[in-house]
Order: structure tokens, then C-alpha cells, then sequence
């Protein structure tokens, strides 16, 4: 299996608290890496390491190395707008601009130079596509993306962090506010989604773990407990702690 981030001794500082320490983790091409463990462990704050969201907190600090393709994204002359445009995220809640369908997909690849109104047609059309909402959405591409809903705008949302071409898609909990059926749509499009890109989720529901992801990794007070093929994982843990937490017995 090809790796395509591949994260070392990373340790994470918010001021002088450790919230990540030690974290050793390869995330594979076109796969699923799904991550669990109880609120507050660290899940979220790993995966903004991953697209340098976390550079927008004061007072913290990354040590180790996170490789995209074998360069370390922390390394000076990385771009932080180019690395975002690789490693695309998809957040919690739906969170549309106050704009139309169709200037919520425009948004970024406006501001990154496509200005032809054709080329921004095709890569909407495609975008929309790829997140499964083209054929609920094509009539009403310019009315107003608010009126969506909560499952169709994230779906949306994950159409808009398509449209930059990612390689990369990481999604914090991005069916927690969502009710069954979107959640089951949005599960089915990660299956078809990880064809093309590599998906990172973060993940309150050990079912939707066991049901999505290739591989996952159990988190626990800033540590990565343990990290293995999903199937491994849930049904033969190796630690203690791991066994612990997927049978109820904490968390």
C-alpha cells in the first residue's frame, strides 16, 4: 500500500500543555483512516495538524514531521495556501457562505485564478457530482445554499473542498449533526469518493468507523493507542486500553 502522509514523532503543544505526544501514524493512498476515542483525546486537534489549521491558534507548537508525499509540511518554504489546496477539510457542521449553490462552489477556484465562466460551469457540474447532490441541485444552482439541508449542505460543503482538487480530504465528524438517512448518504459517498482521494475522518461512532474505514486509529488522552487495519481493530485489539474502550467499558 502506497503511503501518502506519514507522520513522526509528532508531538502538539496548546501554551506549555502536551495535547499530542509521540503520535506515529502512516495514512495510505485511497483509503479510509478513521479516528476514534473519547471526546477531548486529541482526534480533532491531530487532524488540523494535518492541513496546518492548527497555525491559526496562538501559542502553539508542532515537533516531528508530517510528510505529504515524502516533504514535511511544517518545513518553511511549504506553502500554507498550497497545502490547503491539497489537503482539503470538511468541518463538524455544515457551514455554507451565505451565497448561492453555485458561489459557494465558486468561491475558491475564483480566488485561485479560474475566471472562465464555462471552466467554472464544468467544475461545479463536476464537483456536484462527485458529492452526489448534482442531480437534487442542478434547477436551483443560484438560490441560496442556506436552504438546503443539513444533510444536502454538507454535501455541499464537501463538493466545495472537491472543487480544489484535492488529494487529501480530511472530515471532522461531518455526520454528527446529521439525522440517519444523510448520514447513511454521506457514508456511501466516502466509499465512492476514496476511488480518487485520500479520506481522513474523525469519527464519535465506532459503527460508522467499522462501516467506512479501511483503518483506524484509537486515540486516548493525546496518545495513539493503537492503529491497525479496521477489521483487526474491532475484533482482536491488541491493547488493553483499545479492548476497553470498543466494548463500553469506558468512553
Amino acid at each position: 500500500m502506497t503511503v501518502k502522509m506519514d507522520i513522526k514523532n509528532l508531538d502538539f503543544y496548546y501554551g506549555n500543555t502536551k495535547a499530542l505526544k509521540d503520535i506515529n501514524i502512516n495514512i495510505n493512498i485511497n483509503e479510509v483512516t478513521a479516528l476514534i476515542g473519547p471526546s477531548g483525546c486529541g482526534k480533532s486537534t491531530f487532524l488540523k495538524v494535518l492541513n496546518r489549521m492548527n497555525d491559526l491558534i496562538d501559542d502553539t507548537k508542532v515537533e516531528g514531521t508530517v510528510l505529504l508525499d515524502n516533504e514535511n509540511i511544517y518545513d518553511k518554504n511549504v506553502s500554507v495556501e498550497e497545502l490547503r489546496k491539497r489537503v482539503g477539510m470538511v468541518f463538524q457542521k455544515p457551514n455554507p457562505f451565505t451565497k448561492s449553490i453555485y458561489e459557494n462552489i465558486a468561491y475558491a477556484p475564483r480566488k485561485y485564478g479560474i475566471k472562465n465562466k464555462n471552466e467554472l460551469d464544468e467544475l461545479i457540474k463536476k464537483s456536484l457530482e462527485g458529492a452526489a447532490l448534482w442531480n437534487e441541485v442542478k434547477d436551483r444552482l443560484h438560490k441560496s445554499a442556506k436552504n438546503l439541508s443539513g444533510g444536502q449542505q454538507q454535501r455541499m460543503c464537501i463538493a466545495r473542498a472537491i472543487a480544489m482538487k484535492p488529494e487529501v480530504i480530511l472530515m471532522d465528524e461531518p455526520t454528527s449533526a446529521l439525522d440517519p438517512i444523510a448520514t447513511a448518504k454521506i457514508e456511501e459517498l466516502i466509499e465512492e469518493l476514496k476511488k480518487k482521494y485520500t479520506i481522513v475522518i474523525v469519527t464519535h461512532s465506532m459503527q460508522q468507523a467499522s462501516r467506512i474505514s479501511d483503518r483506524t486509529g484509537f486515540f486516548l488522552m493525546g496518545d495513539l493507542i493503537e492503529v491497525d487495519d479496521t477489521s483487526n481493530l474491532f475484533t482482536a485489539p491488541k491493547d488493553k486500553r483499545t479492548e476497553d474502550y470498543i466494548t463500553g467499558r469506558f468512553g
